[in-house]
């Protein structure tokens, strides 16, 4: 018998690879098949780390958790129909989970801003989807922060190629409409966050516990989700305070720890900003700084340069190199 519980060697499965792991869970399908069981396993893993998130004198708010899949073509493409809203093959819309102030006239001017960014990059926005959520399945410390919670669709040009250089756009897109509402008057703005904006993923997150990200989020009980991947968090990083922005996966990706030379990093890389330049990005490379938006924690700040470095032309593997601690201590940034 195996004391450990570990399941014997086999197919991909080693044994001497297990490791201990705060709060982190990936599911995939190897032959990239989506369906709705690889989904519904994120969720049952997610369920499982519940030990590894916390909560204060509310014992039902959570400090954060979350799920990145794949796109959900059918599932968006039936539920768009209802709301009279057209959107084209899978890989010619992004789409993002919004979240916005909720007072209705602040909402407004986000939802306003994010349209004009829109059209200024050459882009068309399809329509707005009020995401389903069950507030009552939370606790009343996160439903008092709660933002309310939209899902744009926007459609990709006829001049962009290929996907990722829509991927490039999208990413412009966000970086603009951040800029402009943190810069702006209004009093909620910081209810304001764009979970992501890609025309190949999709993020649900919150200020969940990790056992009421389905319960919450409505959209998790349709079959019709699928995904051949699924990355779950449960947790935000340890040196914030939880909100709802900060929760993970983000962008890219879920990452955990601290990293004891935050601030350092930061100001190393504003210093370099001046130098940027990419022959993808031309002269939208100014408007995607600050690269890292100030507020957030450790690992968003990560998962905004992993995100430019990638969008920038480089592999996930070389990326991910650069974000070595070797790398920043020699300014190979």
């Amino acid at each position: 018998m195996n004391y450990r519980h570990f399941p014997s060697k086999q197919g991909l499965y080693d044994p001497q690879f297990e490791h201990d792991s705060c709060g982190v869970g990936f599911v995939c399908n190897i032959n990239g098949e989506k369906s709705y069981y690889i989904v519904k396993k994120g969720i049952e893993i997610l369920q499982r780390l519940k030990h590894r998130g916390a909560v204060g004198a509310d014992p039902e708010t959570g400090d954060g958790a979350g799920m990145l899949i794949q796109m959900p073509d059918k599932f968006l493409q039936k539920e768009c129909k209802r709301k009279g809203i057209s959107l084209p093959r899978v890989d010619h819309y992004g789409t993002g989970l919004v979240f916005l102030p909720p007072d209705e006239g602040e909402r407004k001017f986000c939802q306003e801003t994010l349209q004009k960014c829109v059209n200024e990059e050459g882009q068309k926005l399809l329509g707005w989807r009020i995401v389903p959520v069950e507030a009552s399945a939370i606790g009343k410390g996160a439903q008092s922060s709660m933002p309310f919670i939209s899902q744009v669709f926007i459609a990709r040009a006829k001049n962009l190629k290929s996907q990722i250089a829509f991927e490039r756009k999208l990413y412009v897109i966000r970086k603009q409409t951040e800029s402009i509402i943190k810069a702006s008057p209004l009093k909620q703005k910081s209810f304001f966050y764009i979970n992501n904006l890609s025309s190949r993923t999709l993020s649900y997150k919150g200020l969940l516990m990790p056992t009421q990200l389905k319960s919450f989020f409505l959209d998790l009980k349709d079959e019709s989700i699928e995904s051949a991947l699924c990355l779950i968090h449960s947790r935000h990083s340890t040196n914030t305070f939880p909100t709802w922005d900060l929760a993970q996966p983000f962008r890219f990706l879920a990452h955990n720890g601290e990293i004891n030379t935050l601030r350092g990093n930061m100001n190393w890389v504003r210093a370099r900003e001046r130098k940027l330049a990419s022959e993808l990005f031309s002269t939208d490379i100014e408007k995607l700084k600050p690269v890292i938006v100030e507020g957030g924690s450790d690992s968003a700040a990560i998962d905004n340069i992993f995100e430019l470095l990638v969008l920038s032309g480089r592999s996930l593997e070389h990326a991910m190199m650069m974000l070595i601690p070797s790398a920043w201590e020699h300014n190979e940034f």
